[in-house]
């Protein structure tokens, strides 16, 4: 097998050879990198998590009692804290990505680059004009999605509950 052959996968002489051209500690930065976004990834579920409890919570009060106004705004608030803590955590996540697909093209495998261009393409928003423009409604919902863009109409619906409850109130 020849080094380099179009189609075939990096054999061992494009690795040693990728390598050696490589600034020293060039595999560790990048794989700290990785490090770094997956541990972003990992304070996000968490911070996903609190949240969601706390709003759980607090919409089961509200379901179970008659309580005063203040307690659907505090939710509303929780709600506004959490929305742009998702955001913060979203965009943080991009920076870095960013960083680790650039390190990338200076690699032999480009793993989260490529995975990216697959699930753009796979998106409602990616593919060409005309394929954008000939898919149905159902095949918009059906391709991938981020999660960023999905994990934050969850703080929307919640403030909507909330808000519901403040009408109720005031009709009440």
């Amino acid at each position: 097998m020849e080094a380099g052959n179009a189609g075939d996968g990096p054999d061992e002489v494009d690795l040693a050879l990728a390598a050696t051209e490589l600034p020293e500690h060039y595999l560790d930065l990048y794989k700290l990198a990785v490090e770094m976004a997956d541990r972003i990834s990992a304070r996000r579920g968490v911070a996903n998590s609190f949240f969601l409890s706390i709003n759980t919570g607090l919409v089961a009060v509200l379901g179970a009692a008659d309580l005063r106004w203040y307690v659907p705004v505090s939710g509303i608030a929780f709600c506004i804290t959490w929305w742009a803590l998702l955001k913060s955590y979203r965009e943080l996540n991009t920076a870095k990505f960013e960083i680790i697909v650039r390190m990338e093209e200076r690699l032999p495998e480009r793993l989260f680059g490529e995975e990216w261009e697959r699930l753009k393409r796979d998106s409602p928003h990616g593919g060409s004009g005309e394929e954008k423009q000939t898919r149905t409604w159902a095949g918009k919902l059906a391709g991938y999605r981020e999660l960023g863009e999905i994990e934050r109409i969850v703080p929307v619906v919640f403030s909507a509950i909330y808000v519901a409850e403040l009408i109720r109130q005031g009709v009440g």
